[in-house]
């Protein structure tokens, strides 16, 4: 006999409830990814080392490899998809395109995430702040320069709340 499958999950993504079959203990990453579709956050080391598949938890920057679908029920999750829009993007996305703060893009998400949650914390951190606070992500092609100017580009598009402005 076969063992009944475990009830659906239901996670809070992007603003939207979906209800998904992966088991609890599945990683949110491959949630993510597999199951809705969301390709923003990658998988790069797996260990939650690089950055590259973090997301907004209830607001803070994690890592959605490490951290278990089922531990995130009931909580807000946003990818870099529900950041903003191609018709009005994130104040962070923005500054990303026009400093042209990308190369190969390995790093982008966790860069643009963990941007995005630091200005909603912080919206007038100085390059100091910027640059401990994307330590912890790898990036393999060496545009740190135009990372860090990028978000203190945005920084200047950031309203005190924390919220984008146009």
């Amino acid at each position: 006999m076969h063992a009944p499958a475990p009830p659906p999950l239901r996670l809070r993504v992007n603003g939207a409830v979906h209800e998904v079959g992966a088991a609890p203990t599945a990683p949110l990453l491959a949630v993510l990814r597999n199951d809705l579709g969301l390709n923003g956050p990658k998988y790069g080391c797996g260990l939650g080392e690089c950055g590259a598949c973090t997301v907004l938890i209830d607001g803070v920057a994690a890592r959605a490899c490490v951290i278990p679908a089922g531990g995130v029920v009931g909580r807000e999750i946003t990818s870099l998809e529900g950041l903003g829009t191609r018709a009005m993007p994130h104040p962070v996305q923005r500054a990303f395109i026009d400093e042209q703060a990308a190369q190969c893009g390995y790093c982008l998400n966790g860069m643009v995430m963990m941007a995005a949650a630091l200005l909603a914390r912080d919206p007038c951190a100085d390059e100091a702040a910027i640059r401990r606070e994307l330590s912890g992500n790898l990036c393999r092609c060496g545009t740190h320069v135009e990372i860090v100017r990028a978000v203190l580009r945005a920084a200047t598009n950031v309203a005190p709340s924390g919220a984008h402005t146009p």
